[in-house]
C-alpha cells in the first residue's frame, strides 16, 4: 500500500487432499467437445439468470464516474464485440451444469458458500464492480468503487482488497479466455492509494498461453489514466470443469 517498494507474490496450493497421497491434476485437452473455443465458454458461462441476483448492475451506491464508463461499456457491447459478465452470489451459479474436477471437489454445506468479493451484501459498502470481457482480443476492464468495508489507510481501499479484485478479474479472464481455471502464482506491486468512493479501472490482458498455462498482466489505474494504482501479474493452469450426472 506504499507509493513504492514492496512486492507481494502469492502462490496458490490445492488443499483437502489426504496426507501422502498422490495428487495429480488432469491435463487440459483442447480438442475437447465443450468449451474448446473462447465463443462457447462465453455463450455458456455469460448467461443472465432471471432467478438468480446479478451483483454487476448499477445500484443507488453508484457514484457518477462508475456510471458514465459502465455505460459506456455498455454500448461497446453492441457496436465492438463487449460481454458484460454476470456476477452472482457464489461461482456455483456461474457453473451450474457442471463441477469441479474430482481432485478439486469439497465438503462444505453448499447453503452458505460465497465469493469473496461479494461477501459484503449491503450495497456501497464493500466491492462494488463490474467486468467486461473482450472474447476476440481476451483482455477485460474491470470497473471498480471500493465501499467503507475495504479501508486500509484511513480513507484508502486495503491493498489486500484491490488484490482480492484483480485475481478474480484474472480468472474469469483466465477461464473465459481459455479454461484458465486455478491461480497458480499471483504478484502485485502497489503504486498509489485508492480513495475509498473513486473509480479504479483494472485493465487485464491475456500475454499468452502456452504448457497448460495462461500468463495474465493487469494495470489498476484512475479513469483518466493519470494516476497508476498497482500493476500485477498472474499465472494460471487450464483445467476443464466436468459435467455433472443428470442424477445429482
Amino acid at each position: 500500500m506504499l507509493r513504492r517498494g514492496f512486492q507481494m507474490a502469492v502462490i496458490h496450493g490445492h488443499h483437502g487432499t489426504l496426507p501422502g497421497a498422490t495428487h495429480l491434476l488432469p491435463r487440459f485437452n483442447p480438442a475437447s467437445a465443450f468449451g474448446s473455443s473462447t465463443e462457447s465458454l462465453v455463450s455458456r458461462f455469460c448467461q443472465e439468470m432471471t432467478k438468480t441476483k446479478n451483483y454487476a448492475l448499477p445500484n443507488a451506491s453508484w457514484g457518477p464516474d462508475m456510471l458514465s464508463l459502465y455505460h459506456e461499456f455498455l454500448e461497446k457491447t453492441k457496436t465492438d464485440g463487449w460481454v458484460r459478465v454476470p456476477s452472482f452470489r457464489s461461482n456455483r451459479d456461474h457453473i451450474q451444469g457442471f463441477k469441479l474436477p474430482l481432485e478439486l471437489s469439497a465438503n462444505s454445506d453448499k447453503s452458505d458458500w460465497r465469493l469473496f468479493t461479494r461477501c459484503i451484501e449491503r450495497e456501497g459498502q464493500g466491492y462494488e464492480y463490474v467486468i467486461f470481457f473482450q472474447p476476440s482480443e481476451k483482455k477485460s476492464v474491470c470497473l471498480f468503487q471500493p465501499g467503507p468495508c475495504l479501508e486500509g489507510v484511513p480513507g484508502f481501499a486495503h491493498g489486500g482488497s484491490l488484490a482480492a479484485l484483480i485475481d478474480e478479474t484474472f480468472s474469469k479472464t483466465a477461464y473465459l479466455s481459455g479454461e484458465g481455471l486455478l491461480t497458480l502464482n499471483f504478484n502485485i506491486r502497489f503504486k498509489n492509494l485508492i480513495p475509498l468512493g473513486s473509480l479504479a479501472v483494472l485493465n487485464v490482458n491475456v500475454e499468452k498461453i502456452e504448457d497448460q498455462k495462461m500468463y495474465l498482466s493487469c494495470v489498476t489505474q484512475s479513469r483518466d489514466q493519470q494516476t497508476v494504482y498497482a500493476k500485477a501479474s498472474g499465472t494460471f493452469l487450464q483445467m476443464q470443469l466436468e459435467e455433472e450426472s443428470s442424477q445429482q
